[in-house]
């Protein structure tokens, strides 16, 4: 039994999709696993709490208080119980009130409370599903950190074709046995992790940046706390939150501060990922009042920002490793080289503004890892969570095998 022992919270909403659940929850309970039943008042209306109690063995819960005797259902013990929660099938309206914060119901609460990793299966109309609303909100859920599982193409309710059937249980089994099943080969290392854009102040309202969302950084930490690591996570100025126990966010805005952080916390760390897009040049001054336009030109003097990744590479220790990132433009496995050799690094990420589905702003990326010894890996077009996933096995194969190359 693969998930012996473990403890699962499922949500139900209110969707046809609802009698899947039924056999995703048959399923967690063969393979062992403990299963606490969430269900909405909308989801009632599509499965009874009869059923899903006689084949999960414990009492649904749907409301705060019990109905009867007025017992206190609560969400904080729930959230902290969970091992994982599993939102299957996930309504258009129960994303969104997940995406901003609401807990109006007993699910949503125990949403909000929970510490484990959230997975979330959508299960709505085509339209619905690629409404802007909607992909909005699971770009917002995606962020926070939880698992979107892409629901499946075909004949839906409606009588139309296309994505929005909840995915099968059986993949949704395979994904929980998958997560709960790892070893967290991590356990006890700090990790520091840079992540998005600085920003290079020419005056109060102006300055110099970039077009990083933070993305890729936040997807390494994530990454990295899911193998049982501590984060200490530099992030630039991004859109983007994260709330897992083990990842502490320090935020900073210009090169200068990130470069203060970072040399702080690499002491204590047993490696660093440099995922940050940090700026090469910043104002030799800061103008105190903002510039007005009064000539046709405007002279701006700028001195270069000190290199993070080459000053962690001369701290670095035997122990301790270093990966830093390289977004070239032209003659990148050349550049990438010389950056990886020239900054003492153990490993570099490259990927080129060339490549398209990668580089700033996207969700995906498409990269070639290269080591030390100028070994090369190349992976395919995958999504960056995907690509986190690479590059932190990589750099557990490091730690552990410090002579093992990119095979």
């Amino acid at each position: 039994m693969r998930l012996k022992g473990k403890h699962i919270v499922l949500g139900i909403t209110g969707s046809i999709a609802a009698y899947k659940a039924a056999y995703l929850l048959r399923l967690f309970m063969k393979e062992g696993a403990e299963v606490q039943v969430l269900i909405t008042p909308s989801g009632k209306e599509f499965i009874t709490p009869v059923t899903l109690s006689a084949l999960s063995g414990r009492p649904v819960i749907s409301d705060f208080f019990g109905a009867v005797d007025g017992t206190w259902n609560s969400h904080i013990d729930l959230g902290l119980w969970a091992d994982a929660m599993v939102v299957a099938p996930a309504t258009a309206s129960t994303i969104a009130k997940m995406a901003n914060g609401i807990a109006d119901n007993m699910l949503l609460a125990t949403y909000l409370a929970a510490r484990s990793q959230v997975f979330v299966a959508p299960a709505m109309d085509v339209h619905m599903f690629h409404h802007p609303a909607t992909q909005k909100n699971l770009r917002i859920l995606e962020s926070f950190g939880n698992t979107i599982i892409t629901p499946g193409t075909g004949e839906l309710a409606s009588g139309l074709e296309g994505p929005g059937r909840m995915e099968e249980p059986e993949n949704i089994l395979e994904l929980l046995v998958q997560f709960l099943g790892r070893k967290k080969k991590l356990r006890n290392k700090t990790f520091l992790v840079t992540a998005g854009p600085t920003y290079e102040k020419i005056d109060p309202v102006r300055f110099i940046g970039n077009y990083s969302s933070g993305k890729m950084g936040y997807a390494i930490a994530r990454e990295l706390a899911a193998e049982g690591a501590r984060v200490k996570l530099v992030s630039g100025p991004v859109h983007l939150m994260i709330d897992q126990e083990n990842i502490e966010v320090i935020k900073v805005e210009s090169a200068s501060e990130m470069y203060r952080a970072s040399v702080r916390l690499f002491p204590e760390c047993d490696g660093a990922v440099m995922a940050a897009a940090v700026a090469d040049y910043t104002p030799q001054k800061t103008k105190k009042q903002k510039i007005k336009r009064e000539s046709p030109t405007l002279e701006l003097p700028l001195k270069s920002t000190k290199d993070i990744a080459a000053r962690l590479g001369a701290l670095k220790k035997k122990s301790q490793i270093l990966v830093g990132f390289a977004l070239e433009t032209h003659n990148e496995v050349t550049q990438a080289k010389r950056k990886c050799r020239d900054k003492n690094l153990d490993m570099i990420v490259l990927n080129s503004l060339n490549t398209p589905g990668g580089g700033f702003n996207v969700d995906t990326n498409k990269v070639t890892l290269i080591d030390k010894n100028n070994n090369l890996k190349d992976f395919e077009l995958k999504s960056k969570e995907e690509v986190a996933r690479d590059i932190v096995e990589k750099m557990g194969e490091m730690i552990f095998n410090p002579g093992a190359g990119l095979d």
